[in-house]
């Protein structure tokens, strides 16, 4: 006779019982890095932004986990989860991590991770030492998979000297500035605040960025309609019987554009 052993399910923990980070700093980005990017794919409903979440990427694998600092999933909602499972989400991964690297993680960080983030098909890993004890020259750099390995991205030095990288994935620059990490939208200009004033202050930079925006547009529409009225205005003078350098004057034109009909 033979017995059937039942199958026991696999478990797969929601939390290490580690603390979520070693330093003040380290918790700081971190919130820091999930508030922007939560905050820029706040339209996109198939745009799921968190961090230090466990990652399961191998079914029936307990082990197979990881916890990224900081993480963008596109392609699944963004509801809620106490963890991720890839193969529940229709095999989607990260396309974006960062790692906020500290004196316990700095070797994973560098070694290990990279090469299942890699495994895993994630587009661009980046890493930030907020003390600048471990990662040099530079306290930020950013990889991009080609193939199945991690090659840098080339830094951009700004004219005040600030150090810039552009995440193709995010369509965000990532700046050093003084040591601090700070994420730049070239479409719009804003340089994100640290994470404790995000969310009282983009929205003002937003407003102040459409008003301005909404002056040029008055001032170009001002410009054109000056510029109607007054090429307008040419053959009503010139029958009149004023000469050409006489419109000219009373409208403020060159003879040029007199003659051109501006």
């Amino acid at each position: 006779m033979t017995l059937a052993i039942p199958k026991t399910s696999i478990i797969y923990p929601e939390t290490d019982g580690k603390p979520m980070s070693e330093s003040d700093m380290t918790r700081d980005y971190l919130f820091y890095g999930v508030d922007v990017l939560r905050y820029v794919f706040r339209h996109q409903k198939d745009v799921y932004v968190s961090g230090n979440l466990f990652i399961y990427y191998e079914e029936g694998v307990s082990d197979a986990v990881v916890s990224p600092d900081v993480f963008v999933i596109f392609g699944v909602s963004k509801q809620k989860r106490r963890t991720y499972k890839v193969w529940e989400e229709n095999g989607k991964t990260p396309s974006w991590i960062m790692e906020v690297t500290s004196a316990s993680s700095r070797n994973t960080d560098s070694i290990d991770k990279p090469q299942k983030y890699a495994r895993m098909g994630v587009t661009e890993y980046f890493q930030y030492d907020p003390t600048g004890d471990y990662l040099k020259p530079h306290q930020l750099k950013g990889f991009r998979l080609v193939g199945d390995c991690y090659e840098p991205i080339a830094p951009q030095f700004l004219s005040d000297g600030v150090l810039s990288i552009y995440s193709e994935v995010l369509g965000l620059e990532l700046r050093l500035i003084s040591g601090e990490l700070r994420f730049y939208d070239r479409t719009t200009q804003i340089l994100f605040p640290p994470n404790l004033e995000v969310r009282e202050n983009i929205e003002q930079l937003e407003q102040q960025r459409y008003a301005a925006e909404q002056q040029r547009d008055a001032a170009e529409q001002q410009r054109y309609a000056e510029a109607k009225a007054r090429r307008d205005a040419i053959p009503k003078l010139l029958e009149m019987g004023l000469t050409v350098e006489q419109v000219a004057q009373a409208l403020g034109l060159s003879i040029n554009e007199v003659q051109g009909g501006i």
